[in-house]
Parts: structure tokens; sequence; C-alpha cells
């Protein structure tokens, strides 16, 4: 098979790849991902170095998978430390390794593109091959969709991990307050009462799409987004110019709620609109409200996502406290090859005993769910 790398998206055509795309998910479009390079979020010195394996054939792109090459596991969400450090230890290379993933958000979603079903299927076999003719340690495919985790699934050599996120699903809901009414007495009072405690602080909140924030609001966004940051003493992912791109490039899926006290924006959060699906990203603020937090990155969300029909919030990774807010636990999925056979046999007998256990979470987190029992 002919494969190409690309070291960099912009080289590729955009509506040949955006046509590889088979579901309206933002995160995977030719624009989203230039943004994240042009604007050097990443590439070269932060770890991240685009590598993306494309299978062209008489000049088209007919299959892809978005890749990079990692000299780091920061920005996963699918936590490979534990493995990096054993190798460390045994003095077994783990760095370089090839990722397959949507930089710094775990959404799951395709990862192998192709015009048609079955046609990347060739590609995706090429990846072991690759890795050893390129010296890389491994290959990760992080939040798989179940088109590709039935494929993996029949390859030799890969192996499955599952996780477990929090996503809350309209159920037709007419308004926040029939979803209010799905909820046990005892939930649903305590919602009410974080809401009032917002509005008795005289917050409000205002919507924007990409297009209709200025460039000094863009500059409030990325203060807050940067704060979550730096209040843990890390560094951001994404830097400012990341945000005017793709301001510029999709505006059309940005959303963004403001926080607003006295007419002044106190708090953002930042979210992508794909199909029937919300994403909620970044969030931040600049000085401390009693359950801000809860309503900007969920209720504002989960209203939003009532009033126009949208099936599915997808608030980020992590946070048991979701579950008491309405959302469900979610089982994702990644794989995983890796060359080293111990290190193989090693990960396989972990990963076992951690299936156990994740979908027991799963299954016991389903018991701290506010709604009312049938």
């Amino acid at each position: 098979m002919p494969l190409q790398v690309a070291a960099s998206l912009s080289a590729v055509d955009a509506a040949q790849w955006d046509a590889l795309l088979p579901q309206p998910q933002p995160f995977l479009r030719h624009a989203f991902l230039t943004a994240l390079e042009d604007s050097g979020s990443l590439g070269k010195g932060s770890g991240w170095e685009p590598e993306h394996l494309l299978q062209v054939e008489d000049g088209r792109l007919i299959a892809a998978l978005p890749s990079y090459r990692k000299w780091h596991s920061y920005g996963e969400y699918v936590f490979d430390h534990g493995w990096a450090d054993a190798c460390r230890r045994a003095g077994i290379d783990y760095y370089p390794k090839l990722l397959s993933a949507v930089p710094f958000s775990p959404v799951s979603g395709p990862r192998l593109l192709a015009r048609k079903p079955g046609e990347g299927l060739e590609l995706l076999r090429s990846v072991p091959g690759y890795l050893e003719i390129e010296a890389l340690t491994s290959a990760h495919v992080n939040f798989t969709d179940p088109d590709l985790d039935a494929l993996l699934g029949q390859e030799e050599g890969w192996l499955e991990r599952l996780g477990c996120q929090y996503h809350w699903h309209n159920r037709g809901y007419r308004d926040f307050q029939d979803f209010l009414d799905a909820l046990s007495s005892r939930k649903r009072k305590q919602m009410r009462k974080e809401r009032e405690q917002v509005l008795a602080q005289g917050i409000e909140f205002e919507w924007r799409e990409g297009h209709q924030l200025s460039e000094a609001e863009w500059d409030f966004v990325y203060a807050c987004y940067a704060n979550t940051y730096a209040v843990r003493r890390q560094s951001p992912y994404l830097n400012r110019a990341f945000f005017s791109l793709l301001a510029e490039r999709m505006p059309e899926s940005i959303r963004v709620v403001l926080a607003c006290q006295s007419g002044r924006p106190v708090a953002m959060a930042f979210s992508l609109l794909g199909g029937d699906s919300f994403y909620g990203r970044y969030w931040g603020c600049l000085a401390e409200y009693d359950r801000l937090h809860f309503e900007t990155c969920f209720y504002q969300g989960m209203d939003y996502a009532i009033s126009h029909g949208l099936q599915r919030f997808d608030a980020g990774a992590q946070g048991e406290h979701k579950l008491i807010r309405g959302f469900e636990p979610v089982i994702t999925r990644s794989w995983h090859y890796l060359r080293h056979p111990g290190l193989r046999s090693a990960v396989q007998e972990f990963l076992e005993a951690e299936r156990v256990g994740v979908l027991g979470y799963a299954e016991e987190a389903r018991a701290a769910l506010p709604y009312r029992q049938a």
C-alpha cells in the first residue's frame, strides 16, 4: 500500500480531508486540527509532532489516521504514565510513541477516516510495520468509536482499554424545569438551590457564537482558560492564537457562555457544537463565586441543549460530581499496540484486571444518579 505521511495537515487538501469524516464531530475537521498546528499549540518542542498517516490513490485521499509522535503522555486523558515509569525502571524505551487522538480533547469518535466502510483497513494494518520502520515503541488510538472497536478487536496484538466518562442525555425535555421534574425531590431541591445562589450574586449569562466575540472578549476567554492551569501551577496546553484561528476558521461550531456581574464578565465556558451533540471543553473564572462552576459548566449547557434540541452533552473527562447532576456513566475505549513482548504481556494482564474494575465502577455509579425510580 502506498502509505504517505503528512508532517502538517496544512499540506493536505481540506475538502478531501473533511470528505473522510463520517459524522459531524468538530474535533476532526481540517479547520480544528490545523488551528492547533498553525497556532503552535503543538509541533516541535511541544512533545506533540504531527505525523498523519495517509492512504492516497491516484492523487486522491482514500483513508487517514490523524496521528502524532509523542515524547510524553500529557494531554491524552488515557493515562499510561505508570507504563512509562515501569519501562524507565526496567531500562526499556517507552518514547517516542505514535498516538492517534484529538490533542487535549478526550472526546470519543472516529479515528480511522475513510470514504467508504472498510477502505481504511489496509492503512490500519500497516501501522505495526510503520512502527518498526520508524523505531517507534508503540501505537495508541484513544477514545474510539464502535466501528473501529470492531476492527481492532479482530486485529492481532491490539489491547483494549476501558475508561469511564459522564454524559448528559436530553430525553425530550421541554425545558429545564421538565428535566428537574424527572429527578428525586431531594436532588431537585439541591439543583434549584445552587441556581438560586448564583442568581443571588447578581450574575447573568450571555451566549455567543464564534463570530460574535471581539478580540478583547477572546482575550478574556483565554485568560479564564489559562487561569485554570495557573492555579495548579501548570502551563496551558493551548495558546492565545489558537482561539482566534478557530474563531476565524469554524465560528459556526463555537459557543461561549459569559457569566457577567454588573455587566462585566467574570467567568466563561467554551463549547463546540457538532450534529446533535454539545461538547463542553474549557471553563475559567478569575475570582471565586459560590456555585458558579456548576451553573456555568453544567446547568447552562444543559439548558442550551434542551432549548436547541440537542440530544447529548459531553462536558469533558472525569468528575464524579457530574453524577448527582444527571450525567450518566459512559464506557470509553482506547487501543494499544506495544512492540516490546514483555511490556505487552504485563500491560495485558493489568488491563484485564482494570476492565473488571471499570465495569464494576460504572455499574455502581448509576446508583448515584438523581433520577426518580420508575
